[in-house]
């Protein structure tokens, strides 16, 4: 069976999915900037699951990184970086880093891996609602989100009949990175959201298996945040 590819698995979302997908007996690749780590995260995870080094910064050397992957039915590119960055303040090291990452390691990683991927296959991009709720500092957080957008529409009909589709979480309540938070800082995201709380991990991973595997959605970019952006 084809293998399962998940760009930037070694930790929140990523691993979610890693392991969502091992637990279904499926062949799991992951990647992580650090190599013992991809390879302990990977040992975690367990089944076949295989930890592979790669930074999507450094896009001339991200096909090398994959070249020992085989047949892949299901990509997921989930790495993010949390760049805080302003026009007034712009740190431009900072900004190419993230912009290098997302927009031109995104489709390096889908030009590697393209002669590998089937009529079957499908692809999942993750992007944010920084998109649509942008916040002082997500200059260059949300311009990427906005182009994970551009990305998915022209992708979906230059790979047909590959399927692509993006997914753009919310506040995840207990992922890593915000279960720390103070209750000063989640409470409003609470209160405008329609549920009464906030989204979660499990509730994210549903949703990428949702866009990788129901064969009639395409070109799709979902929010997955409980209606936060309705308010």
């Amino acid at each position: 069976m084809s293998a399962v590819v998940i760009v930037g698995g070694t930790s929140g979302l990523g691993r979610e999915v890693a392991k969502h997908y091992a637990d279904a007996g499926r062949t799991v690749y992951l990647t992580g900037r650090d190599p013992d780590r991809a390879a302990a995260v990977a040992a975690e995870v367990g089944g076949d699951t295989h930890g592979l080094a790669l930074e999507l910064a450094q896009p001339e050397s991200i096909a090398g990184r994959l070249a020992d992957i085989g047949p892949v039915q299901y990509l997921v590119l989930s790495a993010i970086d949390r760049d805080h960055n302003t026009a007034a303040g712009y740190d431009l090291k900072a900004a190419t880093y993230l912009v290098t990452m997302k927009m031109i390691g995104y489709t390096e990683v889908i030009h590697a891996l393209l002669p590998r991927l089937g009529p079957d296959s499908s692809i999942v991009l993750f992007g944010g609602q920084a998109l649509n709720r942008p916040y002082p500092g997500s200059t260059t957080v949300s311009t990427v989100n906005g182009g994970v957008v551009g990305m998915v529409n022209t992708l979906t009909f230059e790979l047909a009949p590959i399927r692509v589709n993006g997914l753009h979480p919310g506040v995840i309540g207990d992922s890593p990175y915000w279960a720390s938070k103070p209750p000063a800082v989640l409470e409003p995201s609470i209160a405008r959201t329609p549920i009464g709380r906030l989204v979660t991990m499990n509730e994210i991973t549903h949703a990428v298996v949702f866009l990788l595997e129901n064969t009639g959605v395409n070109g799709v970019n979902l929010a997955v945040d409980g209606g936060w952006t309705l308010k």
